[in-house]
């Protein structure tokens, strides 16, 4: 919507253009009308669309040409008063006003017309008859309003009628020569209508339009008049209402019909609520919502944001095999005004065995976008129409911004659920297909992968003790002496060498030492290719070696040359190094088996962080004086306590070790 909106009035001398102004305002005709009336603002809240007004006079005695084409190129709208008395000044509409406005105008956004037939006292005819013609051969006239200032008659419905043609113009909407809707109008209508069918089965039943009404009007819709609006498009289309809803041909019968009738500013209403500006273009404001990120940290969406996310797909998986085709991604993407995903999604997130990304993958991939590009995310879920559907301001609640990574180190805990992983190793090393493992794709389903289809990511989830992080892994292209802070920063480390290739563990060990030997990343070693004969690597010491001295965890061995799906486990143990960098931890396995696994499990069960809650609420409600302190009665109990919980943890790592 307009922040204001200027209205300019010219026409001949003696036409009345000051008095309807000056009635307007004093609202009674003036005894003295001067040759110009100063310019006057109409505040927004006394305007019925409650935007601040400025009306301007023109005075041919006063004013130069030049200071006329300055204000017809400030003009929103230009109402060409004439007197309805005088055939001249009609005349003079077309043989000098009307040109002299498009001469000063770009012809692609002309400014609206409203002709003013003023003195509508001083006759008993209507002037309506000579200027229809008029208004048929110039699109840009909105309408004709006749008028008398001496009898204030039609003073306000003029100003109205003006501030309308700015704010809800049909020139965008409609065109009159072919008698329909614009390409760009039904374009944006057409999206508007798919963003409100929820369940995408081409109809708006009852619940989807009552929601719609809301949704743009704040008000419902009574049955009656739902039943109402169905059967006027009944009457007027064979396939307007199907199956007791309305079609899209429907949907767009009615908004042409409101144009028709003059009540455009119900289709501007809708198209406002759904995000288009005046050229009916997505606003860039509500494309891209302000978000505040502070430095170092990251962006993930939130749970109703995967919530709405999740209707989406199941919105347009038609078939239920939790995967979508590529036609069903097709019309995922109609919303869309390009196809937001390019040719490697495919090798970036996981697919089905016909390689249509499962709905594991089209979730990874969001996460994935809003990572990466959070604003690119904002602007898809624009498209998706998230704030309506979710019924939330904008797309940026749809987004968390983390804490600084640096607290998380501080306090030894983390909130966030999306771990970055950067690989590097030299080429050849096993990089591209240690990412394509992640995705559970072997060496035969890799070779399949088309070269221009290849990404330098791959995003998926893994489990760290019950809870489901992300893990995304990037492949850093090989530079030993340049290497960006980007490339350098991220939550682990993965160093990968060619068990068979002798030069290849030299490029980790030197890449470590001279960037990450003194930083608090944790870094993994991977020995990639362990399918092949292991080779003596040049290297002053054996990767084993390296690892103790550098108090890293030992080599993990790794191949993607198998039968079935390559193993999980390293990446596992990959994202529970990213999410605990602060604990050196002892087992590197995730077997859930061992006695590290199980204390761990057992520590983060629910049970146990009830039991701690309720003992910390019982410790520090408990009002404790300095008289307490002292007793030794206090001191013995505390004692007493302490041993207690020493004994139950001994006996309870007892048992876990006998059931190991």
């Amino acid at each position: 919507m307009r922040k204001d909106v200027r209205i300019l009035l010219v026409g001949e001398p003696k036409v009345g253009k000051t008095s309807l102004i000056m009635t307007l305002v004093s609202e009674e005709f003036p005894a003295v009308v001067p040759y110009r009336a100063e310019e006057i603002t109409i505040p927004a809240d006394v305007t019925p669309e409650r935007v601040p007004t400025h009306i301007v006079d023109y005075s041919e005695a006063e004013q130069t040409d030049e200071q006329l084409y300055q204000e017809i190129s400030k003009a929103n709208v230009i109402c060409i008063v004439y007197s309805v008395n005088n055939k001249k000044s009609i005349e003079k509409v077309t043989s000098h006003w009307i040109p002299l406005i498009n001469e000063r105008t770009d012809k692609d956004s002309r400014v609206p017309l409203i002709l003013v037939g003023n003195k509508s006292d001083l006759v008993e005819h209507s002037s309506m008859e000579t200027v229809l013609p008029i208004m048929n051969k110039y699109t840009e006239i909105e309408t004709c309003v006749e008028c008398s200032a001496k009898n204030l008659k039609n003073i306000s419905e003029l100003f109205y009628y003006a501030q309308k043609a700015v704010l809800h113009p049909t020139g965008p909407l409609y065109c009159p020569e072919k008698k329909e809707m614009r390409s760009a109008c039904v374009r944006a209508l057409t999206r508007i209508f798919k963003v409100s069918d929820l369940d995408n089965d081409g109809i708006l039943n009852d619940h989807e339009l009552t929601f719609f009404q809301r949704t743009c009007f704040n008000t419902p819709l009574a049955p009656q008049a739902l039943e109402d609006v169905k059967n006027v498009v009944r009457k007027n289309l064979t396939d307007g209402v199907r199956d007791d809803g309305l079609t899209l041909k429907g949907f767009l019968f009615l908004h042409t019909l409101f144009i028709q009738r003059g009540r455009h500013e119900t289709t501007w209403a809708v198209l406002r609520r759904f995000g288009y500006d005046d050229d009916l273009e997505l606003h860039q404001d509500y494309l891209f919502p302000l978000l505040k990120i502070p430095p170092d940290c990251t962006t993930e969406l939130n749970h109703n944001a995967y919530l709405f996310l999740q209707s989406v797909f199941d919105k347009h998986d038609k078939d239920r095999d939790c995967a979508l085709s590529p036609e069903e991604l097709m019309d995922l993407f109609d919303v869309f005004p390009y196809v937001p995903w390019g040719l490697d999604v495919n090798s970036t997130v996981c697919t089905n065995d016909q390689g249509w990304i499962t709905y594991q993958g089209y979730l990874s991939q969001w996460t994935l976008t809003t990572y990466l590009d959070v604003q690119r995310c904002l602007e898809y879920l624009g498209y998706l129409g998230y704030s309506i559907i979710a019924e939330q301001e904008s797309q940026a609640s749809a987004i968390t911004v983390t804490r600084d990574k640096k607290l998380d180190l501080q306090k030894k805990q983390t909130q966030r659920n999306v771990f970055r992983c950067h690989v590097f190793g030299i080429s050849g090393s096993g990089k591209t297909a240690f990412l394509q493992g992640f995705l559970g794709r072997n060496l035969v389903l890799q070779r399949t992968i088309k070269e221009e289809h290849k990404s330098y990511y791959a995003i998926s989830t893994a489990h760290v003790y019950g809870q489901e992080k992300f893990l995304l892994l990037h492949e850093i292209f090989p530079d030993f002496d340049f290497l960006s802070e980007t490339e350098l920063s991220c939550d682990i480390v993965c160093l990968i060498y060619d068990v068979s290739n002798p030069c290849s563990f030299e490029y980790c060990a030197r890449l470590f030492k001279q960037y990450f030997m003194d930083s608090k990343t944790p870094c993994m070693l991977i020995a990639a290719k362990s399918d092949l004969p292991e080779t003596k690597q040049q290297y002053c010491m054996t990767p084993l070696e390296f690892c103790r001295k550098h108090k890293m965890p030992p080599p993990q061995s790794y191949t993607c040359n198998t039968a079935a799906a390559p193993t999980r486990d390293i990446f596992i143990k990959l994202t529970t190094m990213a999410v605990y960098p602060h604990a050196r931890l002892r087992c590197m396995c995730t077997c859930n088996r061992c006695t590290f696994c199980l204390c761990q499990n057992f520590l983060n069960s629910e049970l146990v962080q009830t039991v701690r809650t309720k003992l910390y609420t019982v410790i520090f409600s408990r009002h404790i004086t300095h008289a307490d302190l002292k007793s030794s009665t206090f001191w013995l109990r505390a004692s007493v306590g302490a041993t207690v919980c020493a004994m139950l943890g001994f006996a309870m790592y007892r048992a876990l070790l006998r059931s190991r």
